[in-house]
């Protein structure tokens, strides 16, 4: 004996609404500034080599991660300082 299959699955309802909510406006702005959360941690793991932690226990864990978003912050501010030009003596 065969049973029908169902024509949706039964996680459709919850799909269909998070559709709705992606088109909205919030679901935009989720979105955009999920992104630039995401940004800060790929560069994080590819750039300041944070794809495993070193020091062990939450505290080592956690002062890890301070000191590498604190590397991360001291770049952004880097970029955000013009630089002096020396004048010729």
């Amino acid at each position: 004996m065969h049973w029908p299959l169902p024509l949706r699955s039964i996680y459709e309802g919850a799909r269909d609404m998070a559709r709705q909510i992606a088109r909205s406006s919030e679901g935009r702005t989720s979105r955009r500034l999920r992104k630039k959360i995401e940004m800060l941690f790929a560069h994080l793991k590819r750039i300041l080599k944070l794809d495993r932690l070193r020091l062990r226990g939450p505290n080592g864990a956690h002062d890890e991660f301070i000191l590498a978003a604190t590397a991360q912050n001291l770049r952004k501010m880097a970029k955000l300082i013009p630089m002096q030009i020396p004048k010729p003596a």
